[in-house]
């Protein structure tokens, strides 16, 4: 071989020798760049960031989850015959920490005392509560004895049905919002969406704003939002629609004969209006609709999933008050209020027995007759309104 061949041989070598350091540098440094990067990816991979009510509920015991389904009168908690200081009552929620309180006349005797009484009620609890009241106007009204108060001077709402205003229903809300966020109360048991179908309907009467579903849609949509603008819950009662019967179901079995697609024409659109306005609750009642299910509508798992998932409703189902003749006259009281949440239903109202509907309960869950993962559900949309509401820290 020549010398200049020779030359050339040996920088062919080197050359190719450089050339395979170099693609090995570039593969090491790469397949580092690659580590690097997946491990940044890792680093940014961060735990979901929990809300205030996924928070509190990731934190409560069975027992705890399921007293938050009751919304119960002080006295069920004291055995007192008329509650109007916190005392016993702080003590009581600390072993019973129900999801809320809802207070009468009777525990109401002056203004000061029922900021005080409401302020300590709110205090005695560690998961924050509804404290709730029957204000609608009216008939039912139970700041009527509290003096200066506006909410007390509103009229039926018949009377605000009939100017046809929403403004005037939105004023109404305003209201009445005002005085219970005063007074300490966060919710409130209103406001009636029956559309009045019966002229000798005795339950509902002047309490629904007009026979009309267009009106009843407008006017409740318009308190709705005029409890909001005072931080006040909202409750939509008496789903499907209690404006057709004649026996009242406080005193016991009241009946409609409404079809389905009655209820869908004319007792569903001021409940759809409820709903696009946001209301926190939907009560549902006590009567039977015959057409629909022979038992009270409050303890039907077909009723309650018309509300469920026929007009998307996702916040917070409850129960009429279930002391009623329609519910204590068709079931055993230590069976209702289970029957009610199995039945789809999120909070049961005043149970006859509410230590044994509280016990009724634990043992459903215990044996699986009601799940933990259906108990989560309703607790998760109770905190969430409470959350909503400003009661959940955040």
């Amino acid at each position: 071989m020549n010398l200049r061949l020779f030359k050339l041989f040996c920088l062919g070598v080197v050359l190719s020798l450089f050339s395979g350091c170099g693609a090995s540098q570039n593969e090491t440094v790469y397949e580092k760049a690659e580590t690097d990067e997946e491990a940044a990816q890792e680093e940014a991979v961060e735990e979901p960031v929990l809300s205030a009510a996924e928070k509190v509920l990731s934190e409560m015991t069975t027992d705890e989850k399921i007293y938050q389904l009751f919304f119960v009168t002080p006295e069920a908690l004291t055995g007192e015959e008329a509650v109007t200081t916190a005392d016993k009552l702080k003590t009581a929620l600390t072993d019973c920490p129900v999801g809320g309180v809802i207070f009468f006349a009777k525990n109401l005797e002056s203004v000061e005392q029922t900021k005080a009484l409401l302020a300590e009620t709110a205090e005695g609890s560690e998961t924050p509560l509804f404290l709730g009241i029957d204000e609608e106007g009216g008939t039912v009204s139970r700041l009527s004895e509290l003096e200066g108060l506006a909410a007390a001077e509103i009229p039926p709402m018949a009377e605000i049905g009939a100017t046809e205003n929403p403004n005037r229903a939105y004023e109404v809300g305003q209201i009445i919002g005002s005085d219970l966020k005063a007074l300490g109360f966060n919710m409130d048991f209103a406001p009636v969406a029956d559309v009045l179908t019966n002229p000798n309907n005795t339950e509902i009467g002047s309490r629904a704003f007009s026979s009309d579903p267009s009106v009843c849609a407008s006017m409740a949509a318009a308190v709705i939002k005029g409890l909001h603008s005072e931080n006040i819950g909202a409750c939509a009662k008496h789903f499907p629609g209690h404006g057709s019967t004649t026996d009242n179901s406080h005193e016991g079995k009241s009946v409609t004969k409404r079809t389905l697609e009655e209820f869908r024409s004319e007792e569903f659109v001021p409940f759809k209006a409820a709903i696009s306005a946001g209301t926190d609750f939907v009560m549902v009642s006590h009567m039977t609709a015959e057409s629909l299910d022979g038992v009270p509508c409050s303890l039907s798992e077909k009723v309650i999933s018309l509300l469920r998932d026929e007009l998307s409703f996702e916040n917070i189902i409850i129960t009429d008050a279930q002391n009623m003749g329609a519910i204590t006259g068709f079931a055993d009281p230590t069976e209702a209020s289970l029957m009610s949440l199995s039945a789809g239903a999120d909070m049961v109202l005043m149970p006859l027995d509410f230590e044994a509907s509280v016990n009724s309960v634990k043992q459903a869950v215990s044996d699986g007759t009601l799940s933990e993962e259906e108990l989560d559900e309703k607790v998760l949309r109770i905190l969430t309104i409470k959350e909503e509401r400003g009661l959940l820290a955040n």
